[in-house]
């Protein structure tokens, strides 16, 4: 049998099975001679720039709605053209996501203004190029990646033409720099969402070709250092976290945790742990990471400092990450069973059936959790280890992949409305009514 796929690979007869192999090329920053540097704070308010906010989807402790309708305490909502699960970011007054049409084929990046929900800009990054309907999965999107931003460049990663190409916009849309990383073998499509470290943005492509990691100048779009990962097809995205003081980058999938040096791409650690395949982003206490997943395995686990097990369960949470308060560790299953970890030695204090399907990844914001699961119910329920605790069940639209984006008094929810080809999206803001008489 092995011998027989082997040759009808070669003879290009195969469709299910084997893929095309591309050797990745990798580059030190010694050779690229690319100077990663601290950049100068932005004076633009980076309130939720990159995925999850940058924080492990940890907002800053200002008080926002934990109720709404379609109706109530929605400050506005706006059209979004096509289709992604690219999830909002919050960066000075604009509100930028990506998303992708199918008639014409594009890829592009939308603005938003953060106070009226009016378009400010539309960008488009890719025309045609999209990969076969057979190599993305039937929930994926042809903009699944949240953008990055550092208040000056707003940086989204796409498969096109099967490869990865990193794209920067400048804050008015205008394009800055486009950058080809690599190719790409598509098994399910491409989910990763890129980080900013310094002077870099760092990108994640694990793929049954031949995966990597890469750092760009952001500046410039030069490649900085790129590491070959594997020929294995993963989803998760990259996370700087700083352990014991020392900042790392770590990632999950072909069946490890890995870290390395966000400055230079160097391995620092790898541990054994979950799955071949993970969809989560791993987060983390200051001391510990912890992550979970995936296919065909499964494992929640928990990793110190220097890649060292602390504790693991058998707990599958696959496409949403999880979530830790630094003493507990909660996870909401994409089957729809909320658990509530202690953060240091995996004890389980509650779990409970919320019931659904889930893809969107929670937040947690003035004590609470907030997650939508797949039919458009957003749950909120308390983040204490003491018991479960619904706060409030709000319904809007009729789906939601994206995760929210939470920012001074607002959240920003991605949302689909109706079914088939009558469906279509909306970018919500919602915030309490005000108090102030006309």
């Amino acid at each position: 049998m092995y011998k027989t796929l082997t040759l009808a690979c070669i003879l290009g007869l195969a469709t299910i099975g084997c893929s095309k192999t591309t050797p990745v090329k990798e580059i030190s920053i010694e050779q690229s001679g690319i100077a990663v540097e601290d950049i100068s704070p932005s004076e633009v308010d980076l309130a939720w720039p990159q995925w999850r906010g940058g924080t492990g989807g940890l907002a800053d402790e200002s008080s926002v709605p934990t109720t709404w309708t379609d109706q109530t305490n929605v400050r506005w909502k706006a059209d979004v053209p096509g289709r992604g699960h690219s999830s909002p970011i919050v960066v000075g007054d604009l509100i930028v996501l990506g998303s992708a049409t199918e008639e014409p084929p594009q890829q592009l990046v939308v603005a938003y203004d953060r106070a009226s929900g009016q378009e400010k800009w539309r960008t488009v990054i890719h025309s045609e190029g999209f990969p076969s309907k057979r190599s993305v999965h039937q929930k994926a999107t042809q903009a699944n990646s949240t953008l990055a931003s550092d208040g000056t460049h707003f940086v989204t990663a796409h498969l096109n033409g099967d490869h990865i190409w990193v794209t920067a916009l400048g804050s008015g849309g205008e394009l800055l720099w486009q950058t080809d990383i690599g190719a790409f073998s598509s098994k399910f499509g491409y989910a990763p969402s890129p980080v900013i470290y310094k002077s870099l943005v760092i990108v994640a492509a694990d793929n049954q070709g031949g995966g990597y990691l890469v750092g760009l100048d952001i500046r410039t779009g030069d490649i900085g250092w790129r590491r070959s990962r594997g020929a294995v097809s993963s989803y998760s995205s990259p996370a700087l976290v700083t352990l014991d003081g020392s900042d790392q980058l770590v990632i999950t999938g072909l069946e490890k945790m890995a870290s390395y040096n966000p400055a230079t791409g160097d391995l620092i650690w790898e541990t054994e742990c979950i799955s071949e395949a993970t969809c989560g982003t791993v987060v983390s206490d200051g001391t510990h990471v912890f992550a979970s997943g995936g296919y065909p395995d499964s494992e929640t686990v928990c990793i110190d400092a220097t890649g060292n097990r602390v504790w693991e369960n058998r707990t599958k949470v696959y496409e949403p990450s999880l979530i830790t308060d630094g003493e507990n560790l909660f996870g909401i299953t994409d089957g729809g069973v909320a658990y509530c970890w202690d953060a240091a030695n995996g004890t389980e204090h509650w779990k409970k059936r919320l019931g659904g399907n889930f893809s969107s990844s929670p937040v947690i914001c003035f004590g609470n959790i907030y997650v939508s699961d797949l039919s458009g119910n957003a749950f909120v329920f308390k983040a204490s280890k003491d018991s479960y605790e619904l706060v409030s069940k709000n319904k809007l639209g009729n789906d939601c992949y994206a995760s929210p984006a939470i920012a001074g008094d607002a959240i920003f929810y991605r949302v689909g409305i109706g079914s088939g080809e009558e469906r279509v999206e909306k970018l919500y803001c919602i915030a309490a009514a005000s108090t102030d008489e006309p």
